[in-house]
């Protein structure tokens, strides 16, 4: 903004004060901004109509329109265009402040296709003018308004600026040509003569700009960025900026590129090794930071490291926060390369750039070892009270992942957590340490009753409604298996009586938690959810009242202790979605409704058919309702009389296509499982208008399928354009076995002739047939994506006896997210407690998964993961279930797969 500008802005007519005094009532602080209104402002801008402009005048009025944009003001159609043309009167000043503003107003204003011719010509003409800055800012503005058309017109011009000899004119024509490379690509590219010359420029803004616009222009050529990367390298980049971005296209390239085992792209990484040794402090950094996020061997990785520990020290507070920055992530995963730096990093603990000293104590903390602990623990003690909750987060986290690392650990650590409960702090800060005991009590049996004991003192002063009900619900898994469950009664007891009616009735399901898995106390609980049934709020009424019965056996819901154990405590496997879908469709009868019949697979997406091209959805299936899907497959396949006597349907699979988009037949098939029969539904819609279908069956050939004899097949009689139908063929395999095998597939059907005018059919047919894709029926299709809401109670809760455990190698992967996906996909199951996502960089990884498996039988898994070479892949599988033969098969399932 122009100096003069920027002393008038300061009138007093516009200033105001927005801000109270300071302590010391010396200053008052003004925004020239405060309180403007935009219909004031519009009234203003009749200024520029004025026979002689007063420029300071307008700059000001202008100022407020460009501030009133920035922050979201709208401007009607109306008000927009009035303005534009009024801004374009402004031409006629030759004051270049206002000129500057004028551009930018322009810009802002973003007028339409029918306004920009207005204001070309006078840009155009500043384009060719003799004063510089009229040039580059005309050329910044022109290009951000005009279409294609126009700058073909312009497209002269703009090469001539790129390599103009003001390097002011020369980045504005380029950066513009960044901008149009989006809309006109293939315009921009016929500039790369211009550009190549640009980026030999001395001056270092337009080699910037000009290596970023060349590399825009080549970035889907891999050859050419490769090609663009060897010649830039051997030294002709002066520019810092340039060479930053050059760093980042070499890393690309090298990361991108296969690598050779005898020339092993050496070129490339020396060049990153030599800007270690560069005069710029931002380019030492970059190649740092680009080195430490390659897959680099300890060698090559030491002199980045070296680099990194000398800005350490440096005078400069970004300096040092970016070296410990980087050198943060390092250790994330090579914590061993970062060990040596641990005396600056600790020297860092006392900067007074709290963001510099939280990194540097996270880093510590992943880098110290187990004899350090204790002395870390003492001088972040120091630390926590003066920073802010969000770097609080960021130490919690780092503690937690210290102590999984080292168990022994565990008593200096939870102290620590215990009294960062006790300290003043958000909901997030609180809720970062109640997460990290939870998972240092699941992880170290040892913390468990320390870690109980915390979050019991944390509760009785917590105002968060969430983490009370979370603690709670974990005090009554793991209380009553302790070795003095009796101490935790009055805690939980405390919160029938002093708190909320949510946390109230997590309290009450708590007590009664305690009163079934420990018979000493039983008594005491029962007088204690006794006075709980006079609680002020029903929900806490009804489960006291629930959980009295049930305990004292009033009511049935099983043969023994264990299924009202199960029955009040177990994880509720149904999907809430699909419980409620149920319902909807229940029907008031005199049988009661039975839970057991609502599907508890999780469905991943919602059910589609195949539909022709532009036309409905194809009808016939159940798919409408995509949560109880099951249940109307259940409803329609039991009216079939030749499929009434399979039983209860276990699982209906996704739609799996059978034919390509755009064919004259849309073929998908359903698969329904049942205990030892297998139905396969073929859902089918005619795309053709001019042909009606007759006695349409599905051939299936079974011979690659050998555990498969088929039963029974239902075609379908007349298959009339876009009206779907569905066509059954039945198989019987052996019972509660997953057999497997491949299905081919062929539509055999009568085709006659319709006439689209009249609507009549030719009497007579000819028989022919389409030929579809091969289906599959695999291990996979046996099994239920069933969720379970606590896996490792739920994994303790089935007997040990039944669990197989054994080791795979998994071969050659592109990465370790891709080996997990694959086994999951093998196995069918449900992904638990988000363990399907595998962190960037890992070399190792953890996997639950949980499923119901043909027959009704209860499946858990453990899956870990780990690299035991260059790509190569391990797996340790570990199966409960609740048939050992179960648990057996899901190895065999994994060994085949």
């Amino acid at each position: 903004m122009p100096r003069s500008l920027a002393g008038d802005l300061t009138d007093p007519e516009m200033a105001q004060p927005y801000m109270k005094k300071d302590d010391d009532d010396e200053e008052v602080e003004y925004s020239p901004f405060f309180g403007i209104e935009k219909g004031a402002v519009l009234q203003e801008a009749r200024a520029f109509h004025d026979p002689q402009l007063d420029a300071r005048k307008c700059s000001q009025v202008i100022t407020k329109l460009l501030y009133l944009l920035n922050q979201g003001e709208t401007f009607t159609k109306v008000e927009a265009t009035e303005v534009f043309f009024a801004v374009t009167k402004l031409f006629q000043s030759k004051d270049a402040g206002l000129r500057r503003l004028v551009y930018l107003m322009i810009k802002e204003l973003s007028p339409s296709s029918d306004e920009v011719i207005i204001v070309t010509s006078s840009l155009m003409k500043d384009m060719n003018s003799k004063t510089d800055m009229y040039r580059a800012n005309a050329i910044r503005v022109l290009c951000r308004i005009i279409d294609g058309t126009l700058l073909t017109q312009i497209e002269r011009y703009l090469k001539q600026a790129i390599v103009d000899k003001n390097p002011v004119v020369a980045s504005a024509a380029l950066v513009s040509g960044i901008h149009l490379l989006q809309e006109n690509p293939e315009i921009v590219k016929r500039w790369s003569n211009e550009v190549q010359e640009a980026v030999q420029s001395r001056a270092a803004l337009v080699q910037f700009h000009g290596l970023a616009l060349l590399h825009q222009i080549r970035q889907n050529d891999r050859l050419a960025v490769s090609k663009m990367v060897s010649g830039l390298t051997k030294g002709s980049v002066r520019s810092p900026l340039a060479q930053c971005l050059l760093i980042r296209y070499t890393s690309q390239v090298i990361r991108e590129s296969s690598m050779n085992t005898q020339t092993g792209d050496r070129p490339f990484s020396d060049y990153l090794e030599s800007c270690l040794r560069h005069k710029s402090e931002m380019v030492i950094l970059e190649a740092a930071r680009k080195i430490a996020e390659m897959d680099v061997t300890s060698r090559e990785l030491a002199p980045a490291i070296t680099v990194l520990q000398l800005f350490l020290s440096s005078s400069k507070p970004v300096l040092r926060f970016a070296a410990v920055r980087t050198l943060n992530k390092v250790a994330m995963t090579r914590p061993l390369a970062v060990t040596n730096c641990n005396v600056d990093l600790e020297s860092l603990m006392s900067d007074q750039n709290r963001s510099i000293a939280t990194l540097a104590i996270t880093t510590l903390l992943k880098t110290g070892n187990e004899s350090s602990v204790d002395r870390l623990m003492k001088q972040i003690t120091n630390f926590m009270a003066d920073i802010a909750d969000e770097f609080k987060i960021v130490v919690v986290e780092a503690i937690r992942s210290l102590c999984l690392k080292f168990p022994l650990k565990y008593r200096s650590m939870l102290n620590f957590l215990g009294s960062g409960l006790r300290e003043e702090g958000g909901f997030e800060y609180k809720k970062a340490i109640v997460d990290s005991i939870v998972t240092l009590i699941g992880e170290i049996p040892d913390a468990k009753e320390i870690g109980l004991l915390y979050l019991c003192e944390f509760i009785e002063d917590c105002e968060f409604t969430y983490l009370s009900s979370q603690i709670l619900h974990l005090l009554g898994n793991e209380g009553p298996r302790t070795s003095h469950p009796s101490r935790y009664i009055r805690y939980i007891y405390n919160r029938v009586i002093l708190e909320n009616a949510t946390v109230r009735a997590s309290a009450v399901s708590t007590l009664a938690k305690f009163g079934a898995l420990v018979d000493s106390l039983k008594p005491r609980i029962f007088v204690l959810l006794r006075r709980c049934l006079f609680d002020t709020d029903d929900e806490v009424r009804d489960r006291a009242t629930l959980y009295l019965q049930t305990l004292d056996g009033e009511v049935a819901v099983g043969n023994s202790e264990k299924d009202v154990n199960e029955f009040l405590f177990g994880s509720f496997d149904v999907p809430l979605a699909n419980l409620a879908a149920t319902l909807k469709t229940y029907e008031p009868s005199e049988e009661p409704f039975d839970i057991s019949l609502v599907s508890r697979e999780v469905k991943t997406q919602p059910l589609q058919d195949k539909k022709a091209p532009g036309k409905k959805p194809s009808a016939g299936t159940p798919a409408a309702a995509p949560v109880p899907a099951v249940d109307a497959y259940q409803k329609m396949l039991s009216s079939i009389p030749e499929f009434s006597g399979f039983g209860k349907l276990f699982k209906s699979s996704e739609p799996v296509e059978l034919t390509e988009a755009e064919t004259e037949y849309a073929v998908n098939v359903v698969k329904h499982i049942y205990e030892s029969h297998v139905v396969l539904q073929y859902n089918c819609t005619n795309t053709i208008p001019e042909q009606l279908l007759e006695n349409v069956i599905v051939y299936v050939d079974a011979t690659d399928a050998e555990e498969f004899s088929e039963v029974c097949s239902k075609p379908l009689r007349s298959l009339p354009y876009d009206s779907p139908g569905q066509i059954f063929v039945a198989f019987e395999k052996p019972e509660h076995a997953p057999a497997t095998g491949k299905f081919s597939n062929v539509l055999k059907f009568i085709v006659k002739e319709v006439d689209t005018s009249t609507g009549e059919v030719d009497e007579d047919g000819v028989e022919d047939e389409y030929q579809i894709e091969d289906l599959e029926i695999v291990s996979a299709d046996y099994m239920l994506r069933v969720a379970v809401s606590n896996f490792r109670n739920a994994w303790e809760n089935m007997d040990p006896e039944t669990e197989r455990v054994d080791e795979y190698g998994l071969g050659v992967r592109e990465s370790l997210a891709e080996a997990v996906s694959a086994v999951i996909n093998i196995l069918g199951m449900q992904p638990c407690e988000g363990t399907e996502v595998v962190p960037k960089n890992a070399r190792s990884h953890s996997c639950l998964l949980s499923g119901v498996f043909i027959g009704d039988v209860k499946v858990l898994v453990r899956l870990s993961f780990g690299l035991s070479g260059p790509k190569e892949v391990a797996m340790k599988l570990a199966v409960r279930s609740d048939d050992p033969e179960v648990s057996d098969k899901i190895h065999e399932i994994v060994a085949s797969g």
